[in-house]
């Protein structure tokens, strides 16, 4: 995270007032992947990537939003705030704004600085950290506070209604309410929660495979209804299966014939990512970091082989690190298609095993990844 001390001196230069400040983490998510719109289970941990926002009341009127990270500063009517996104860095904290006003909160005047370590692109959530620290920052402000499960609703929220993304709670979620050293099994259905601790010995090595993935290319979206689909075979049997979540792979015995090939491999995915899930949340309640990593393993094959969400060079990320010194578990995480893989690794290790990675991935590939050690950190908070 970047140095306080540095971003609170760059506000009172550019603003001439003295901010409060706020963080909020990016995060990696260790298992879990396309069970949300499942209403299944995940299990993210906020990481020490993370976004600062610096915020102080103005008394014209205006919003004035200023970005470290672009070197931009936009200013707006706070009474007379955009209704839509413009395809701009400034789409997120002003989503969370109008969100807040429809609400019924009487939105001030105020001058907001932004700076951010969270890797952009990278599938690490630095959009929802963005989201999160901004409505933390307002709220503040105006003398409100929500519980962290609220806050992350109202960011989602912001980034479905507002910026037109299609997210689950996820990234908003762990972002508000992660604990240091803990990972966190969110259950998407009711946002009730359980944290299980990271041991210490235990770093998280996220490698960048350098290939860019996208929720809004057409990719997700298949696999999305080729979900659901599935799920409606279940359920003309068993009315009481709305969701994969309910599901069984017993289900998927008796009926799975009824399904497209494609389906079918879908719901197997889901519905035993649910089950490591819980399981993962489980092995890491008792200290069992073998049971971990075996868990990750097979839920990136299923990934890989079931979801077909992966692709070459996080497959081959993935692989490379298997006999690495130090490694508990790896598999890709995020939306797939590319992105980021998370690796467990023994921290005394942890520095060797990322040269280690990046060495043999170039060679490869060719493509010279961005690796990233990192440990599980706090959610979103003001900082004194």
């Amino acid at each position: 995270m970047h140095d306080p001390a540095v971003f609170r001196s760059m506000h009172v230069a550019r603003f001439h007032a003295e901010p409060a400040i706020f963080v909020a983490p990016g995060r990696v998510n260790l298992i879990g992947e396309h069970t949300d719109y499942a209403e299944g289970f995940v299990m993210p941990a906020a990481i020490d990537f993370a976004t600062l926002a610096g915020i102080s009341p103005r008394t014209d009127g205006k919003i004035v939003l200023y970005s470290e990270n672009y070197g931009q500063e936009r200013s707006f009517e706070a009474a007379a705030l955009p209704t839509k996104a413009s395809q701009h860095w400034t789409d997120y904290p002003l989503g969370v704004v109008a969100i807040l006003a429809g609400e019924g909160l009487a939105i001030p005047g105020f001058s907001l600085s932004l700076w951010g370590d969270v890797p952009l692109g990278s599938g690490l959530s630095s959009s929802a950290a963005l989201e999160v620290v901004t409505a933390l920052a307002v709220l503040s402000l105006i003398g409100v506070s929500y519980p962290g499960p609220v806050l992350a609703r109202l960011c989602q929220r912001a980034e479905n209604e507002f910026v037109g993304a299609n997210c689950g709670i996820m990234d908003q979620f762990i972002s508000a309410n992660g604990a240091k050293d803990h990972a966190l099994l969110l259950d998407c259905r009711d946002l009730s929660f359980k944290l299980a601790p990271i041991p210490s010995h235990v770093a998280l090595v996220i490698a960048n495979t350098m290939v860019k993935h996208s929720v809004a290319g057409g990719d997700y979206p298949t696999r999305r209804r080729e979900s659901e689909a599935a799920c409606a075979v279940i359920a003309s049997h068993r009315p009481g299966v709305p969701f994969l979540r309910d599901a069984t792979l017993e289900d998927l015995e008796k009926w799975g014939h009824e399904m497209a090939p494609k389906s079918l491999m879908r719901a197997r995915h889901v519905i035993s990512e649910n089950l490591r899930t819980v399981a993962a949340c489980e092995a890491l309640l008792k200290g069992d970091m073998a049971e971990v990593g075996r868990l990750m393993g097979e839920a990136h094959t299923s990934y890989s082989q079931d979801f077909e969400g992966s692709c070459v060079e996080a497959d081959a990320m993935v692989a490379l690190a298997q006999d690495l010194p130090g490694l508990i578990g790896a598999r890709l995480t995020g939306g797939g298609f590319g992105g980021c893989t998370i690796n467990l690794v023994e921290q005394s290790e942890a520095a060797g095993f990322a040269e280690a990675l990046a060495a043999r991935y170039a060679n490869q590939t060719g493509i010279v990844p961005q690796i990233h050690i990192c440990h599980a950190s706090g959610g979103a908070h003001r900082l004194q």
